[in-house]
């Protein structure tokens, strides 16, 4: 059939469009596959093109080089030969038979073309070949090929053999090709090829006594005024001495030839930049320092000494702390400062006190490298006695030059590697004459800082007199621990059978003079310091003075411990004058106890982590002075920041509904009037006793006494218990000379007496909170235990004279300390029983030598003071802690702590006690018998009126804050017309009941028989 309408084959158009977007997706697919395939069969020829050109070029190159080795064989000493071997490059073959020939020929073949025509292409060509000898030679130094490269170049870069075969252009033609290789890797190559060679196989090595020359031929082939002399130097310091266990890997003859040959005497020279090297070079740069340098102390230029003192300071300030002991820097920051526990018993900062906000976290620090034994052996050099004692007769030949860098050295060694602090600051004060460096730390350096510069980092020279700042700080902080008090007010002589015994190196005037220095440091330092426009310093912890690698934290924790240590002296005598230690004059106390106050609070309510004293003092700098320098503030203004403590104590327990004594309840105990100490123990010891406490007395009888406890029934009880639980003869306490009260050393050894100190801790708390006098005397070295402090040698006179005796006698002892055949244990005896004691590990076979004879002083006093009442104090202190906050205490020093305990030692003020005084009865302030009272109470002198301050308060002391703190107040009632009576008094209540006298004579008669025979005392 024909087509009704034409070709049936024409195309089919869907006016629906849907096929037709169809057939054009797929119409587009096919073009793109095409185009890729098209694309990719271009890729693949033009990758065939470029391999076949490589692989003719190589065909090229290959046949080019056989042409070259057949030139090069036919002409191997000639210039041809040369230029061959040249433009072959590290062919080992090539090299090795060139270096063998012209070995074979001698020295005169390798100089021989310099001498003719072919002088100028000689001298271009061998100094490429000299690169790639060096370059064979690093990349395997053990072969023979390697020992004859080695000895080609050591004749071409040595102008001795250069000018023996060139005559006076010689050292010209060795120092060109020097020049030539050290920018081309010169010491890194010889570095490589050392490093390359196994430490066991070292000494039998052909190559190194090769190697080592060239490490320091430049130093003979170079002029010193020659810029490629001061490069070589540098990359000798980076590249060579770096090198871990240098000396160990040399032969005897190579590390004689290094060691005499570097050119220390050029360090001024040196490009101060190690900021490329790893912390592994830096400690290896150090351990091989250590090892060359110290025999060529003494003729060091002074420039080279203290550049060589600068590149140890640059080192040990880039390396973590504690690199060398292995410690991580977050162990570190815990166990350093100094810092902020000052003095620490624990010698702990990072001891939790009091919860705080803080929100920001620290990254886990990079792990430290091991160190091998052999290195760290070298590096702890550093710290011996003998080197210090040589680098320090060093710099007294150029001490204005080299003093200032060798004292900055010193403060970051000791920064790095804390743990040795106290061996270095030993050996210096004992073996390096300590009392000279100190006289010249301050009277060279810090005699001229001040304050205000060293406080605006910004003023130009401001951080020069930070260094030998903190560095004497430590120092002095370190004489201090086994410097008697004789010695330090220089009235020592004739001790220790010297006719002239050491003595403070510092006047008690340069004490007076430096001591406000550190004060004014510490104090601006807890404000932050100012820069120029007066904006706060980062006080973060993270940066500090510059070239210091101490922050601003650490600065002000190592004044502060040198501040509080002669402020110590200063407390028990003083030698300053009257407000030296106060700022009172810079701030406005009012204001600043209101700020105090403020951040307690803000303290006391935050519950999100422990703080430190440190992160505290930083947070809340109110509190971080009164923590740790209280005494730059009036003691009166700190008992009143003390009581407004407690005030606030008091109203948020009353403000807290849960706590049972909250709405005025009390907890209510019987108590046996012949057992009052027991009892309490039983019935108070797990007891909240910042509440209130009612005593009901139990007579002998077993019946109750009749009464209210209104406070004086308390008191009552309380002096009872205190006279009870102080007695000596219980076992618990002993006094010394002065009558003053320690933990005895035996007592616990029963573990039920822990549980007694905890409980007299708790009762004491409860005395300071309450505002009890208390008339007993700690010993200093125990109070010292409240405040986390360290007692030292000072404190040892006041428990055990005659072994302070001794050990002042060992200190300034002339002969040999071993001929008294001491050692580092001790003798105890414990309920009978006599034992040794090591004071180290081993300490019984370690001898005391003039070395360490400062560490056995230490140990032996800390061990007195502090190890054999540890555990009574830590249970006394749990106790008291529980009722007085830690930190409240920090305000306070030793005798301080005293004074709150039992009140001030200041004359009783009769002018403020009869204005604080109540009368009952039918007195009043103008009743005949109490004008004629205070008229005789006028006349006594102040221990008469202590007495009567004994008989009526049973505390002879006057309260901190004056008589209006009595409680209750001071009180006189009328006892009668009975004038044969004597006066009697309830100590309880705070009452002297007199009768009406009315002779003022028989008064005054009356009143002293019974102040005096204690009589009197009456309940009713």
């Amino acid at each position: 059939m024909l087509p009704l309408f034409g070709d049936e084959r024409r195309r089919q158009i869907n006016l629906g469009g849907s096929s037709s977007v169809s057939t054009l997706s797929s119409i587009t697919d096919q073009a793109k596959a095409r185009r890729a395939e098209r694309t990719e069969q271009k890729r693949k020829n033009d990758n065939a093109t470029r391999i076949q050109a490589w692989w003719r070029g190589v065909s090229a190159i290959r046949a080019a080089k056989k042409e070259m080795r057949r030139v090069f064989e036919a002409d191997v000493e000639g210039i041809t030969g040369l230029r061959c071997l040249v433009l072959i490059g590290m062919d080992q073959d090539v090299l090795g038979r060139w270096s063998q020939v012209i070995g074979e020929k001698g020295e005169g073949s390798l100089f021989s073309l310099a001498l003719g025509p072919h002088q100028s292409n000689w001298l271009v060509l061998i100094r490429q070949a000299c690169l790639l000898l060096l370059r064979s030679v690093a990349a395997s130094p053990q072969t023979p090929n390697a020992v004859a490269h080695l000895k080609n170049i050591n004749l071409l870069v040595s102008s001795d053999a250069a000018t023996r075969n060139l005559g006076s252009q010689g050292r010209d033609v060795a120092a060109g090709i020097m020049g030539y290789l050290l920018p081309r890797g010169f010491y890194p190559l010889l570095s490589q090829a050392i490093r390359s060679i196994p430490i066991a196989e070292s000494k039998s090595s052909a190559s190194l006594p090769l190697l080592v020359p060239l490490t320091t031929v430049a130093f003979s082939t170079l002029t010193v005024a020659a810029d490629a002399y001061s490069v070589a130097l540098s990359a000798l310091i980076w590249t060579i001495l770096t090198i871990p266990l240098l000396p160990n890997r040399l032969p005897l003859p190579s590390l004689t030839h290094l060691s005499s040959h570097l050119p220390m005497a050029s360090l001024a020279l040196l490009a101060p930049s190690s900021d490329s090297l790893t912390i592994d070079d830096k400690i290896h740069l150090v351990a091989n320092l250590i090892a060359f340098t110290p025999p060529r102390y003494a003729a060091l230029p002074a420039p080279a000494l203290t550049a060589y003192l600068n590149l140890l300071t640059s080192v040990f300030d880039s390396l973590p702390t504690n690199v060398f002991d292995g410690k991580s820097p977050q162990a570190a920051s815990a166990a350093t400062a100094t810092s902020a526990g000052l003095d620490s018993d624990s010698d702990d900062d990072s001891r939790p006190i009091v919860s705080i906000v803080s929100s920001f976290t620290v990254a886990p620090p990079p792990p430290l490298p091991t160190i091998d034994a052999r290195t760290l052996k070298r590096i702890t050099t550093f710290v011996a006695p003998t080197h210090l004692t040589s680098l320090l007769s060093a710099t007294q030949k150029h001490p204005d030059v080299t003093r200032n860098a060798l004292f900055s050295m010193l403060l970051a060694l000791e920064g790095v590697w804390p743990g040795k602090k106290s061996m270095m600051l030993g050996a210096i004060i004992v073996g390096s004459g300590g009392a000279s460096v100190i006289k010249e730390l301050w009277r060279g350096s810090v005699r001229k800082a001040s304050a205000p510069n060293i406080l605006r980092p910004s003023i130009e020279g401001a951080n020069s007199s930070i260094p030998p700042l903190l560095f004497l700080a430590d120092l002095y902080s370190h004489a201090l621990l086994t410097m008697g008090d004789d010695e330090f007010f220089g009235t020592s002589a004739h001790v220790g059978g010297s006719p002239s015994a050491p003595r403070n190196p510092m006047s008690l005037d340069e004490l007076t003079v430096f001591s406000r220095l550190l004060l004014d440091v510490a104090f601006g330092l807890y404000q932050g310091p100012q820069d120029v426009d007066g904006g706060d310093a980062n006080m973060s912890g993270t940066t500090g003075p510059k070239g210091v690698r101490y922050s601003w934290e650490e600065v002000r924790d190592k004044v502060t411990k040198c501040a509080v240590a002669i402020h110590a002296r200063d407390s028990r005598r003083p030698f300053t004058p009257p407000e030296h230690w106060l700022v009172s004059a810079q701030i406005d106390l009012r204001s600043f106890v209101e700020a105090a106050l403020f951040e307690e609070q803000q303290i006391a309510t935050s519950n999100a982590r422990a703080a430190t004293m440190r992160q505290i003092a930083r947070l809340a700098p109110r509190l971080g002075i009164l923590h740790n320098i209280p005494f730059s503030i009036p003691f009166s203004t700190r008992v009143e920041v003390f009581r407004s403590f407690i005030y606030s104590d008091v109203m948020s327990r009353q403000r807290n509904p849960e706590d049972m004594y909250s709405m005025g309840g009390r907890l209510q105990i019987t108590v046996r009037r012949e057992s009052i100490a027991q009892d309490g123990f039983d019935r108070l010891r797990d007891a909240d006793l910042k509440g209130r406490i009612g005593i009901t007395f139990i007579d002998k009888f077993g019946e109750e006494e009749a009464g209210i406890d209104g406070g004086g029934v308390f008191k009552e009880f309380f002096t009872s218990l205190c006279k009870e639980v102080f007695d000596t003869d219980r076992g618990l306490w002993l006094a010394n000379k002065k009558n003053e009260l320690y933990p005895n050393p035996h007592s616990a050894s029963v573990a039920h007496n822990l549980n007694w100190y905890r409980f007299i801790g708790q009762i004491i708390g409860k005395a300071m909170y309450e505002g009890i006098l208390v008339d007993i005397a700690f010993a200093g070295f125990f109070l010292a235990k409240w405040l986390n402090k360290q007692s030292f040698l000072d404190d040892l006179a006041s428990l055990d004279p005659e072994l302070y005796n001794g050990l002042i006698f060992l200190k300034h002892y002339p002969g040999n300390p071993e001929d008294l055949s001491l050692n580092f244990a001790v003798a105890v005896e414990d309920f009978g029983v006599n034992k040794t004691v090591d004071l180290i590990p081993n300490g019984s076979n370690i001898a005391v030598t003039k070395e360490n004879r400062l560490q056995y002083i230490y140990l032996i006093s800390h061990y007195r003071l502090s190890k054999q009442i540890k555990l009574q104090s830590e249970a006394f202190f749990e106790g008291l802690s529980e009722i007085i906050d830690h930190k409240w205490l920090k305000m306070f020093n030793q005798q301080e702590l005293q004074i709150l305990i039992g009140g001030t030692d200041s004359p009783v003020d009769l002018d403020d006690l009869q204005g604080n005084t109540q009368y009952g009865g039918t007195f009043d302030a103008n009743h005949a018998t109490i004008i004629a009272f205070w008229r005789v109470v006028h006349s006594f002198d102040q221990e008469q009126r202590r007495a009567l301050l004994r008989f009526v308060t049973s505390c002879s002391r006057p309260p901190l804050l004056g008589f209006k703190e009595l409680n209750p107040n001071f009180a006189i009632r009328d006892a009668g017309a009975d004038e044969l009576r004597l006066p009697t008094s309830s100590t309880c209540v705070n009452l002297l009941k007199l009768p009406r006298y009315q002779s003022e004579k028989v008064l005054r008669a009356k009143l002293l028989q019974a102040i005096t025979a204690n009589a009197g005392f009456d309940l009713s």
